[in-house]
């Protein structure tokens, strides 16, 4: 019997007796054929321990059992990390190919215009009938050229807009397998990181949305999409009821790149706010604004009137979300104040002309 066989067959064998409740011999079983498949390099495997974990809960050894699970938390975390860096090569790829098509397309119409010129200057000199005709055979042919490219625009444009579509769909299934795990995870502190993780890239499939969606597929409207975003959230909290978030300003068109680092930050804001902003379901609101600058910059306010923070008290959560809102800024040159007199007001000024 081979090695992967003989592991199947003893940890299935410790299954029957797992449901049995027959837990000492259930445990044996499952103890070798786990070791037969961490033997193998396959250490990979999530159920085998969650049946151990199982196993050594019947026997009262709760050390064990959480040691096997946290084992195959740390499988099922590694396996979703894989996926979401496929999604992300697979989007470069794609992204790049775009950009090189673009790149030949212009490249060969500007190779055929200039060598078109040539002939006409040669045209031109020998003999003015010839060069009426010449004219007229350029003007026929550069009308096919642009014809010919409008309609290579086109088909490329369609293809950004179903590229844009399609990272938007594998971020709505790695929301989905986000959401999943996170349905099993008891833990409160890893639940709350895996809902935070969730809502990171819902806010970047609104984007990739929007730019398949609309007209400009280099620039996203910001109003609709805060819009989109806060009622994401709300519904990810279930505070449709509780917490009004209202987005006071303007229409306001950003390229992709400003886009997505300041979506992120709001998303980290909205996503604080919430969570520890409005206590035992106190009501309150929200107000999101992001307006240009008379030098051409960006701000942003996230204001809100709930609890504020306490002084000397150390900050909820892991601190990932402020890092990340930190960084972020950085990324866009930007400088961030916060106060937090009657609610929490941050204002974020953002140096766009020379962010990196």
């Amino acid at each position: 019997m081979g090695e992967e066989r003989c592991a199947t067959y003893r940890t299935e064998i410790g299954q029957v007796y797992l449901l049995q409740e027959n837990y000492e011999e259930a445990l044996e079983h499952l103890l070798v054929g786990v070791k037969a498949y961490e033997d193998k390099g396959q250490g990979s495997i999530i159920q085998p321990y969650l049946d151990l974990a199982d196993a050594f809960v019947g026997l009262g050894n709760f050390e064990q059992a959480l040691i096997y699970k946290d084992k195959a938390n740390a499988n099922s975390k590694k396996i979703l990390e894989d996926k979401i860096v496929n999604i992300e090569s697979e989007m470069a790829i794609k992204y790049e190919t775009v950009k090189k098509d673009e790149a030949l397309v212009s490249q060969a119409a500007l190779i055929q215009q200039k060598n078109k010129t040539q002939t006409l200057i040669i045209v031109i000199a020998s003999l003015l009938f010839a060069f009426l005709l010449s004219l007229l055979y350029f003007f026929s042919k550069n009308k096919k050229a642009t014809k010919i490219i409008r309609a290579k625009n086109a088909e490329n444009e369609l293809l950004l807009k179903e590229i844009h579509h399609r990272v938007k769909n594998n971020l709505e299934m790695v929301k989905s397998l986000i959401a999943l795990q996170s349905a099993q995870i008891e833990d409160g502190a890893t639940k709350d990181a895996m809902i935070a993780s969730q809502n990171r890239v819902q806010s970047m499939g609104i984007i990739h949305q929007k730019l398949y969606q609309g007209d400009n597929l280099g620039s996203i409207e910001m109003k609709d999409y805060f819009i989109n975003l806060s009622e994401g959230i709300l519904d990810t909290f279930n505070a449709e009821d509780q917490v009004k978030i209202e987005c006071a300003m303007d229409n306001l068109d950003l390229d992709v790149d400003t886009a997505v680092p300041i979506g992120l930050i709001v998303n980290e804001l909205l996503t604080n706010a919430l969570k520890y902003a409005f206590p035992e379901k106190q009501g309150g609101t929200i107000n999101i604004s992001l307006e240009k600058t008379k030098n051409n910059n960006l701000k942003l306010k996230v204001v809100d009137n709930g609890v504020g923070k306490t002084a000397g008290l150390a900050p909820k959560g892991t601190g990932f979300g402020s890092q990340l809102v930190k960084l972020l800024t950085q990324q866009l040159n930007g400088t961030m104040v916060e106060r937090t007199d009657k609610g929490t007001h941050i204002e974020f000024d953002f140096l766009i002309n020379t962010a990196a």
